[in-house]
């Protein structure tokens, strides 16, 4: 165990050479405030690391390199191709190839790159705020200071992933936490953004902006259940499924949340049912999801402000639907599943943008002058 965090320095390494190109991309940039440019790349990166993850996932590739952090105890599958061809040629049908140790081993450069974003986003708003003596409102350290946090929780849950042998609570988890990144990065931006004034009618929707994003959290959680416990194929036909509304479907084993991948929590093979219920649920609750969130799609889209949020969301909320159709229609192709993924993830930004909006941005009715339609970030 020494000797594999024993790589962690060559490992941070690799993560800070990877994170050297977008730094450098920021530096030489002309934006006028290089920390906004800064956070803004942070969640472009931190989105291609969720689509990345999910890619991971889905070629079966999380066990691509069995140990943590590196990969038969080197920092890269160069360095580790004795044993892992041993393994591969042992079980070629097995979650241990060098194609899948590289796709493990390239996720883990990744989240190590955002990282080291992230601490760059700390340095930096700790030392402007200090130097500005707390005048300088953007730069408030909790959030970024947050998101350092949840990166290390974001580290742990990683490493459990491979050691307690993709388990689906963990695996779940994990993605849920590299959501939870990308929304605090989403909302660090936007205090960042100035933004076109909204009307009153905008504050109505705040608490209906919040259960959206909470029920699209909650569906989110049902798809990674999905994912993890490898159920996108239990029905394989819409919209019935095994040839009827309500299939024989077993909840108790399959929402058994602490047990191993594919197992009772008694140790027994997962019956079918069981990954039929988690199937079942998600799909089912895919409706009450959609139906909600084209409805505040809809009362976005009529407030001159939000017109632009309301427009994606809608864009994206069809995308979605026509993916997940996709995915069960063509029996789950990589390219589509992963770009679910993806919009479920753009899914959940654009709804945190509207949260803040409806919260954050300027009142139209309080803006004096027709330029004074942008505002400075707020103190919250």
């Amino acid at each position: 165990m020494s000797s594999q965090f024993a790589l962690l320095p060559q490992l941070a390494l690799m993560g800070l050479l990877a994170a050297l190109i977008p730094l450098s991309l920021v530096w030489v940039s002309n934006d006028s405030s290089k920390y906004r440019k800064l956070v803004w790349v942070s969640l472009f990166l931190t989105f291609d690391l969720v689509m990345f993850g999910a890619f991971t996932r889905l070629t079966d590739s999380g066990l691509g390199c069995p140990d943590w952090p590196g990969c038969y105890g080197h920092a890269n599958p160069l360095l580790a191709h004795a044993p892992i061809s041993a393994a591969q040629a042992a079980m070629p049908t097995g979650p241990v190839t060098l194609s899948k140790a590289w796709i493990e081993m390239i996720h883990r450069y990744l989240a190590m790159a955002v990282g080291v974003l992230i601490i760059t986003l700390v340095l930096i708003a700790w030392w402007r705020w200090i130097k500005s003596h707390h005048l300088e409102l953007k730069f408030q350290p909790w959030w970024p200071s947050a998101a350092l946090l949840l990166v290390c929780l974001q580290g742990a849950f990683g490493a459990w992933t491979v050691t307690m042998k993709l388990q689906p609570i963990i695996v779940t988890t994990h993605l849920l936490l590299g959501l939870c990144l990308l929304a605090m990065l989403v909302w660090l931006g936007a205090r960042q953004n100035q933004h076109a004034p909204v009307s009153s009618l905008a504050r109505v929707l705040r608490w209906p902006a919040l259960l959206g994003l909470l029920l699209l959290v909650l569906q989110i959680a049902l798809g990674g259940w999905v994912s993890t416990n490898y159920a996108a194929l239990a029905c394989g036909d819409f919209p019935l499924c095994h040839g009827t509304l309500v299939p024989d479907m077993d909840f108790a084993n399959g929402f058994t949340l602490w047990r191993h991948l594919g197992k009772t929590a008694g140790g027994e093979y997962l019956p079918f049912p069981a990954l039929t219920a988690i199937h079942w649920v998600h799909r089912s609750f895919a409706v009450v999801v959609a139906v909600y969130v084209a409805w505040l799609a809809h009362r976005a889209w009529r407030d001159e402000g939000l017109r632009k949020t309301g427009r994606w969301l809608l864009i994206v909320l069809a995308l979605q639907l026509c993916t997940g159709l996709s995915t069960i229609y063509f029996n789950w192709p990589l390219v589509i599943a992963v770009m679910h993924n993806g919009g479920a993830a753009l899914l959940l930004l654009l709804l945190v943008m509207l949260n803040y909006k409806v919260r954050h941005a300027p009142l139209a009715s309080t803006v004096s002058l027709p330029v004074a339609g942008l505002h400075r970030a707020p103190t919250s």
